[in-house]
């Protein structure tokens, strides 16, 4: 115990980096770099573990180069694709055919619409003459050649999915694999789309299925291909709506004699959005042995890929389409083999960028589906992963922090090693036994921090001794704050940390006007006046001052030293600010000059603190989403008829005072709504006539954010009767009155939308 006292500022240092971290992890401070780093490790392990070894049971018909000089130029005539299909059902006797391609026009190299023109002249009085041309309309048909070549096989087309203001659509669907009752109303499971481009109708309604091509790349922001969604939504109109299959996952079920598709959930207490379930997988079939393919929120499953892709890649058996045409292979050399009709040709652009390949084939993208599916190695990301990156974080965080601080130089090295270890072989055991695709980029920054700050402040600070804390911190902080930090320096920095912290913005109004009649001299000196009377009172009440911008004031409480009532503090201000505001503004009134006021908004959160700034010019600072918010409520309380407008967590923190509700607004660049305060005063020095006021006002407030225009009418007119000047009351009223022309809106959550700053 005594050494962990002794080291203890060694210690939590150390615990720094787990907790910037897990803020990462658990989404409060996202770090797309770490991201990005788990991403590139997950492509070394796929590459690492990938088989590299031939599946004998799906073949690729690669329409090559070579395949396009011998037939010629592409796009092929349908007559062609119904000999591919004929020698390959026929002839090779393969179970089931899959094309990676869109048939949506008809084709015009048969040479039939001109034959339908000729029909149209005079010859069409010959009734020999159109006999025989409806004998070679028929044997020129090749669409409807190719659709009989389909018509009664094991067949799936492929077709794709856009999106647009106005939905395209082109061809026909085949019918979706799933309802849209099958997923909850609430939230998207799977891609959405729009519009489609099917295949012509004779191909569509000979085959047996089909499925779409789309890739997903939202999910990823180096355009990797990792993973690939099993369905998609459609709402377009031309198509019935619901959730259709992709070509991998038609090819699948056709070669596995599957037909149910059943979509399984998990319950999601803790999400953002009210509980939403969050879709772990789909069930492929309807009977114990059924597949389970996991899938992420988008429907897309994870890609174990073979190998590196290509005909020299050595996970598939390519075969060119001009041997299959030219009846190379020899009869049943395909039998009961799933075959895979695509194109490696650069020209026909069907080349994606994976973690295996830069020109990974789409076609073999579709075929590793296939083939994972039918072996069941497929990767999953499990529910529990932000779980056990916790736990890894937390665990590996606290014995380095100990062992670092504790342990001699060598053998702290070697626990950090150890350490490693066993944090990267736990993963990798997980991966190549299970599937399990769990994050661990962040647990490897963690502990390369972790091991960087203990021996820094090991070797660098403790050495150092006491530091120069009047020097750093006179010019933002108060004296009386130097004085305590100077009792026990070794507690502060300028490092920058994550802390609650309450932060104000102080805005002059009116200062337009004024500045127009002073001249630069006689602002100088106002603005030096104004600044010094609230710089006095913040730091009467243990403020620092953060900057001065323009003609407004930042400051923040609860940093550099603790101060647990940092809201209160800061509501004391800011009611000490405003009324020296207002003495100021009565000299001047008095003085001939235009009058002043200010415009205070308050917020407490967690916020980021410290030194930061560039090698020519730092600060001692807050910022972060907190900060922001008590900026955009300073600029809401001309609106309210208020000083000092305050959010809720500042209310609740600061509980001696008497607080009234404003509104919930949503300001500009925030989604999520909060609720606005104006403190009345110390609660303890209300009147009762002012206190009787604040039943009615809740009741008013509890009508208009239920849209019941009348009941609240009713409250307002009451509340307007006892103050008619209120600038709060008549908002409102006009809000009401507004309300009674609209119709009841169910989408609408009580809040009022601030576009501006």
């Amino acid at each position: 115990m005594a050494a962990l006292l002794k080291h203890w500022q060694r210690i939590l240092i150390t615990l720094v980096p787990m907790v910037l971290v897990l803020l990462h992890a658990v989404g409060a401070q996202r770090r797309p770099f770490v991201d990005s780093l788990d991403n590139y490790i997950y492509d070394w392990r796929l590459r690492a573990t990938m088989p590299k070894t031939l599946d004998p049971r799906i073949v690729i018909v690669d329409i090559d180069d070579a395949s396009i000089q011998a037939i010629g130029q592409w796009p092929w005539g349908r007559d062609q694709f119904a000999r591919l299909t004929t020698e390959l059902m026929g002839r090779q006797q393969a179970a089931v055919l899959g094309f990676n391609m869109v048939f949506a026009d008809v084709d015009r190299s048969s040479g039939l619409a001109n034959l339908r023109e000729l029909s149209r002249g005079p010859l069409e009085r010959d009734a020999a003459l159109a006999t025989e041309l409806a004998r070679l309309e028929y044997s020129l048909d090749f669409d409807g050649s190719f659709a009989r070549a389909i018509e009664g096989h094991r067949v799936a087309l492929g077709y794709y999915f856009s999106q647009g203001i106005a939905p395209l659509s082109k061809g026909v669907m085949p019918p979706p694999v799933l309802p849209l009752t099958a997923f909850p109303a609430r939230g998207a499971y799977a891609p959405e789309w729009n519009g489609y481009g099917g295949n012509i109708a004779p191909l569509a309604q000979s085959t047996a299925t089909a499925g779409f091509i789309n890739a997903d790349l939202e999910s990823t922001s180096d355009g990797l291909l990792r993973a690939a969604p099993l369905i998609a939504r459609y709402e377009g109109g031309a198509a019935p709506a619901g959730y259709y299959e992709s070509l991998g996952l038609a090819v699948y079920r056709l070669a596995s004699g599957i037909s149910r598709v059943t979509p399984t959930f998990a319950s999601n207490p803790f999400g953002d959005d009210g509980g939403r379930p969050l879709i772990q997988a789909l069930k492929l079939g309807d009977d114990k042995n059924a597949l389970l393919a996991p899938v992420d929120q988008r429907a897309s499953m994870l890609i174990p890929y073979r190998g590196s892709g290509g005909a020299l890649g050595g996970s598939f058996q390519y075969v060119s389409a001009m041997d299959v045409l030219a009846g190379a292979l020899l009869p049943g050399g395909l039998q009961g083999k799933i075959v895979l009709v695509g194109t490696t040709a650069p020209g026909l652009q069907d080349l994606r960028a994976t973690p295996t390949s830069a020109t990974f084939p789409g076609v073999e993208i579709q075929a590793n589906i296939v083939s994972a599916l039918l072996d069941r190695r497929l990767l999953a990301v499990p529910d529990y992963a932000l779980g056990y990156e916790v736990v890894v974080l937390a665990s590996a965080g606290i014995i380095l922090a100990l062992g670092l601080s504790l342990l001699r130089m060598s053998r702290a090295v070697i626990l950090f090693a150890a350490t490693i270890a066993a944090v990267v072989g736990l993963n990798a055991w997980l991966f190549v036994s299970g599937g399990l695709v769990l994050p661990l980029a962040s647990a490897l920054l963690m502990m390369g921090m972790a091991f960087a700050a203990n021996m820094g402040w090991g070797y660098f600070v403790e050495e150092r001794g006491r530091r120069g804390l009047a020097n750093l911190f006179g010019t933002y902080v108060p004296r009386q704050l130097v004085e305590k930090m100077l009792e026990r320096p070794a507690q502060y920095s300028m490092r920058a940390e994550s802390k609650e912290l309450t932060v104000m913005f102080c805005d002059m109004r009116g200062f337009t006007n004024l500045s127009e009649q002073l001249s630069p001299q006689e602002l100088q000196e106002f603005l030096n006046t104004v600044f010094n009377r609230l710089t006095r009172i913040i730091s009467r009440y243990d403020g620092t001052v953060d900057k001065y911008m323009g003609d407004c004031v930042m400051a923040f409480w609860g940093a550099p030293v603790d101060t647990p009532n940092h809201a209160a503090l800061a509501v004391e201000a800011a009611i000490d600010m405003a009324a020296s505001i207002r003495e100021l503004s009565e000299q001047n009134r008095q003085a001939g000059r235009p009058a002043i006021s200010v415009g205070i908004g308050i917020n407490t959160g967690v916020m980021s603190v410290g030194d930061m700034g560039s090698a020519v010019r730092r600060s001692y600072t807050v910022i972060g989403d907190a900060v922001n918010l008590a900026s955009r409520l300073e600029g809401l309380g001309s609106t309210y008829g208020e000083v000092i407008v305050a959010s809720e967590t500042t209310m609740r923190a600061a509980p001696a005072f008497a607080w009234q509700e404003l509104d919930r607004v949503r300001v500009k660049g925030r989604q999520q709504a909060v609720t606005i305060y104006a403190p009345l005063g110390h609660a303890t020095a209300m009147t009762a006539e002012e206190a009787s006021q604040f039943p009615q006002w809740a009741k008013m407030l509890g009508a208009y954010r239920t849209q019941q225009p009348d009941e609240a009418q009713t409250a307002v007119n009451e509340l307007l009767a006892r103050d008619a000047k209120k600038v709060l009351y008549r908002l409102y009223a006009e809000r009401i009155a507004s309300m009674k022309l609209r119709p009841f809106d169910p989408e609408w959550d009580g809040a009022t939308r601030f576009e501006s700053k």
